[in-house]
């Protein structure tokens, strides 16, 4: 299942961006998220930062989300922000809802701080660096 996803948001990405998808390797770190309104632990649990995946990651070329949640029926605030000067474009995260961007500064971002609820998405990443790549994650 992990393996089919991936490779769906690879070949949209490479589509919406006029690449081949083979030119594309899936990154770390691929990550699950659960955001609620607990405390940050580390400077890396405050996501309601703006900031760059590419300069945050270094290896990211283009990022993805999937959302497993939605909001307002599963938690409140969590809308995903891009920063856009002069007008932000805000996301509403939604349970199979998939969102990508090139993952450079010209896509400087931020979560809303979650007010109540639980906020659940998997962030999947590529690189053009075959470097850089991984295999699928496996479930062991």
């Amino acid at each position: 299942l992990c393996s089919d996803v991936r490779q769906r948001i690879q070949q949209r990405i490479a589509q919406a961006f006029g690449i081949s998808s083979a030119s594309m390797y899936l990154t770390k770190p691929t990550f699950f998220s659960r955001i609620n309104n607990t405390e940050a632990k580390t400077t890396h649990d405050e996501y309601w930062h703006p900031h760059v995946d590419k300069v945050t990651y270094g290896s990211f070329d283009y990022t993805s989300l999937l959302y497993l949640s939605d909001y307002t029926e599963d938690f409140g605030g969590g809308r995903f922000v891009f920063m856009d000067a002069g007008s932000n474009k805000t996301i509403e995260p939604r349970a199979g809802r998939v969102s990508f961007f090139t993952s450079g500064s010209e896509n400087l971002h931020r979560v809303e701080k979650v007010h109540w609820g639980t906020r659940y998405a998997i962030t999947i990443s590529f690189t053009c660096n075959p470097d850089h790549g991984i295999g699928d994650p496996v479930l062991i």
